[in-house]
C-alpha cells in the first residue's frame, strides 16, 4: 500500500494580513518582511527533510514561502486547485464590521449545509471544495513520497477537513497560522496526522519581534 508523507502549510504573512485587507485568489499579494522571516525559519527547520517534489498554488506568496525550496532545484509543480478560495467583490477591500457581517452569514450558511452560499461574486464552498478533491486524488496518486505543499488559509481548511473526512461545517475549527505546518502521513489508505498547525520553527522570530 501506498506510503506518503505531506508537508502542508500556508503562506507566509503578507502586508494585506497585516493590515486585515482581504485577500482571495483574485489578489497576488507579496509576502512582507516578516513573511519572508518566517518562511526562512520555516525552511531552516525542514532543510534537511528529502522533498520529492514542492506543491504551490499559482500565487506569488505561495511561490515566495518555499522559495528556499525551489532554490534548491526540487521538482516545481503549480496548480489553481490550491488557490485561496475566490472571495468576489470583497478582494481587496478592508475588512469593515459591514464586510464581516456579510461574511459572518455566509459561514453560518455553510454551518446549516448551504455549501452554494458565497459572498457576492465569490466562490462557494462546493465549489473550493471540488477542486480541493481533485487535488487531493492528484496527489495521492502521485509518486513522489515526500511532498511539500504551500497553499491558502481557507483552502488549508477545506483541505483539512476533507483529508479527516469532516462535515464541511467544521472548517472553523482549522486554525491555519502564516507558515503553520500539518503533517500528514498517508498509510493503508488512511490519512494520519502527525502535526496540526506546527509553528514552532517561529518561536525565536517571535522572541525577536
Amino acid at each position: 500500500m501506498t506510503k506518503k508523507t505531506l508537508y502542508i502549510l500556508r503562506h507566509g504573512e503578507t502586508e494585506y494580513n497585516r493590515l486585515g485587507i482581504v485577500q482571495g485568489s483574485g489578489v497576488d499579494t507579496e509576502l512582507n518582511d516578516i513573511g519572508h522571516k518566517q518562511a526562512e525559519a520555516f525552511f531552516e527547520a525542514h532543510k534537511n527533510i528529502d522533498f520529492q517534489l514542492v506543491v504551490t498554488s499559482k500565487l506569488i506568496r505561495t511561490h515566495q514561502t518555499v522559495r528556499h525550496f525551489l532554490d534548491r532545484n526540487i521538482p516545481w509543480i503549480q496548480t489553481p486547485d490550491i488557490n485561496e478560495i475566490s472571495w468576489g467583490a470583497h478582494e481587496g477591500k478592508p475588512s469593515t464590521p459591514e464586510r464581516i457581517a456579510i461574511y459572518r452569514r455566509m459561514i453560518g450558511e455553510w454551518k446549516s449545509g448551504n455549501l452554494d452560499a458565497s459572498l457576492p461574486e465569490g466562490e462557494t464552498a462546493r465549489q473550493l471544495r471540488e477542486r480541493v478533491g481533485r487535488f487531493i486524488e492528484w496527489v495521492r496518486v502521485r509518486e513522489e513520497q515526500c511532498i511539500l505543499v504551500a497553499t491558502h488559509g481557507r483552502t488549508l481548511r477545506c483541505l483539512v477537513t476533507m483529508l479527516k473526512g469532516l462535515d464541511p461545517a467544521q472548517m472553523e475549527q482549522v486554525s491555519h497560522a502564516n507558515t503553520g505546518l500539518y503533517l500528514i502521513h498517508l498509510h493503508e489508505g488512511n490519512w494520519i496526522f502527525e502535526l496540526e498547525n506546527d509553528i514552532r520553527h517561529l518561536e525565536d522570530l517571535r522572541q525577536a519581534i
